[in-house]
């Protein structure tokens, strides 16, 4: 079987870039379905891109590859694609952009746009053997029992990462870029809940709490959520990009920097109120029972000196804490680091050393904030690769 193009991955970018590579593209997954991270994403509506996607919203060892994509196919871009496919949609915080409906609205959008593409979906089939020529890349397939050996100009690897490895999730797009001589660099999982070996969070579990969360230098003020296992919530996602094993993050229950001064005004006001009574009006009840025996908080808030207050607030805004691990690539949104962008052009996302060789997506060391950051990271990357696959006939 020969097509010009050879998609390896049906997934946000993959089938972006199906929708854009023009005639003879086969697309291949081993799922059952396309697009299952879409699928679960968002609570099952998908936040499929952000109002604020900048180049700042992304890490990666070279800090400017993701701008040239992400600059000519825009977050406005998709969201007029959505408009042609009359879905509509709305906003949530943090410029962050859900459907009205379903995600599986998004899916279909893609599908329809593949379809109109002319592009082919294999679904339920297993990539073997890969090689290339010095002109086509030869592939073999299995699909329901049968073997194909697949000939094609463009291969285009957008598997993705690690994470969540129950949907099925693996290395493959690292280990063929490795094949064809291009570099990985180290990945981790990112946008996953931290834990500790202690448990010392089960007490409070559920308990959540507004937060500004700081790893390596790099803050979030979103909530935190606390858990049987650790910390999870936006605040703690959004700095596990940033955390390492054995660093300390800091939590910043005070995130406003207002408690001290209602504090001191409470005091003059209701000086016999608890303190800890007063503290529950700020934080979660069971937060402030967690906290008093390690903050010695007790007497009423008339007892208390301006010192004191101080040294309370001061405790709450700086809460040194040193996460044992992460629940992993099972929970992890999405992997932190991959394909390394050096041999990789940043405009067409083709390889500089292998003509026709793609990579796109979370595949490559680009990972974007939590928030549907790395929804448009595959969008751009998709579009990018595929209108090049498309101009170079």
């Amino acid at each position: 079987m020969n097509v010009t193009t050879l998609i390896l991955g049906a997934g946000a970018a993959g089938m972006m870039c199906a929708a854009h590579s023009g005639p003879e593209t086969l697309v291949v997954d081993h799922a059952r379905a396309p697009g299952e991270k879409i699928r679960i994403s968002g609570g099952g509506r998908c936040n499929f891109t952000n109002l604020h996607t900048a180049p700042g919203n992304f890490l990666g060892q070279n800090p400017h590859f993701h701008k040239s994509a992400l600059s000519r196919y825009t977050q406005w871009d998709f969201i007029d694609l959505l408009a042609r496919h009359g879905i509509t949609w709305h906003e949530k915080t943090l410029g962050q952009l859900f459907c009205d409906g379903k995600s599986p609205q998004i899916i279909q959008m893609l599908r329809d746009e593949m379809a109109a593409a002319g592009a082919t979906l294999w679904l339920q089939t297993t990539v073997g053997e890969i090689s290339h020529d010095g002109t086509r890349f030869t592939v073999t397939l299995d699909r329901e029992g049968m073997r194909h050996i697949v000939t094609a100009r463009n291969l285009v690897l957008a598997t993705g990462g690690k994470s969540i490895p129950a949907m099925g999730a693996t290395g493959l797009a690292y280990d063929i870029a490795r094949q064809f001589g291009h570099a990985v660099t180290d990945t981790r999982p990112a946008l996953v809940p931290l834990t500790f070996s202690d448990k010392r969070f089960a007490p409070i579990s559920g308990i959540a709490a507004p937060a500004r969360v700081t790893a390596n230098d790099t803050s979030f003020a979103e909530a935190v959520l606390f858990t049987h296992r650790g910390l999870s919530g936006p605040a703690i996602l959004q700095a596990s990009s940033y955390w390492h094993e054995g660093e300390a993050i800091t939590l910043d229950l005070d995130p406003d920097a207002s408690l001290y001064d209602t504090l001191r005004a409470q005091r003059q006001a209701e000086g016999r109120r608890a303190l800890t009574t007063e503290l529950a009006r700020h934080l979660p009840a069971r937060l402030v029972e967690h906290l008093t025996p390690a903050l010695s908080l007790s007497g009423n808030l008339a007892d208390q000196s301006d010192a004191r207050l101080a040294e309370i607030t001061d405790a709450l805004r700086q809460w040194h804490l040193k996460p044992t691990g992460s629940e992993g690539y099972r929970t992890a949104e999405v992997t932190l680091g991959g394909i390394a962008t050096d041999r990789i052009s940043s405009k067409t996302m083709q390889s500089r050393d292998v003509p026709g060789l793609y990579m796109i997506g979370e595949a490559v060391d680009v990972t974007g904030w939590l928030g549907g950051y790395n929804f448009q990271w595959a969008w751009s990357t998709g579009w990018a690769a595929g209108t090049a696959i498309a101009a170079a006939g």
